[in-house]
């Protein structure tokens, strides 16, 4: 379970609350949409909440770890794929996944295993040899999460995860999530492409203003809001609709 308690990130020595006083609660099983207009708080949310940045009040538990106090074993059960997809770029695609897999401790068969199934999946097998630097922005995006992925964590944050990637790759990707959340695993990722997270979600949550806008299921909020889409209710909410 992922646990959020009132968590505050402010900016300009304190002047701008980036996060207000945000709490959610994510089971496991689930895959969580994280959603707010531009400049709402989702990034700094977060990178928050597994540890980058560092916030003022507030706590956070992952699986039971206490993010503050017990960091390390936190970040051990975290994947993480950002928004820009920063990877060291003169390592080699297995270089790279290699180099993951013993930051996690995975163990030499499980990682020949998963390299060639997350190679095979996204199409990036006969590339692994190659430089990160001469990959294509879809093909970062593709290292990126494989490399967030190969410790198999409970908790699989993805920031924007699908921006560059090719139309089957997008489907490998939705499919490859909701797979994941078996065994009581959870996905956590934040999109703009509100028509997916619409098909794919079991909960949103959507943020405005760097405050807790909406947090409800998505069959709660079919059942509410049966004469809207996801895309119409997001606007009201966040007051971009006309």
């Amino acid at each position: 379970m992922l646990e959020i308690k009132n968590l505050t990130k402010t900016y300009a020595g304190g002047a701008v609350k980036a996060v207000d006083d945000l709490s959610l609660t994510v089971s496991p099983g689930e895959i969580f949409g994280f959603l707010g207009p531009n400049g709402a708080g989702k990034s700094t949310t977060i990178k928050s909440m597994i540890g980058i940045l560092p916030f003022e009040t507030g706590n956070v538990k992952i699986f039971g770890f206490d993010l503050k106090k017990e960091s390390i074993e936190a970040k051990k059960i975290i994947g993480f794929v950002p928004d820009n997809n920063v990877v060291y770029d003169k390592l080699t695609g297995i270089e790279y996944l290699n180099f993951m897999s013993t930051v996690y401790g995975v163990d030499d068969g499980a990682r020949k295993k998963r390299i060639e199934k997350y190679g095979a999946l996204f199409n990036l097998s006969d590339d692994l040899g190659k430089q990160i630097k001469k990959y294509s922005h879809g093909m970062r995006q593709k290292i990126c999460i494989m490399g967030a992925i190969i410790h198999e964590p409970k908790l699989w944050v993805l920031d924007e995860p699908m921006t560059g990637l090719d139309p089957q790759s997008v489907f490998d990707l939705k499919k490859l999530m909701r797979e994941y959340c078996v065994n009581g695993k959870i996905v956590f990722f934040s999109s703009h492409v509100l028509d997916v997270a619409e098909k794919l979600c079991d909960r949103i949550a959507i943020i405005n203003k760097g405050r807790l806008a909406v947090n409800t299921t998505m069959a709660e909020l079919k059942e509410k809001q049966s004469d809207r889409s996801l895309e119409e209710y997001f606007l009201s909410v966040t007051g971009d609709g006309r």
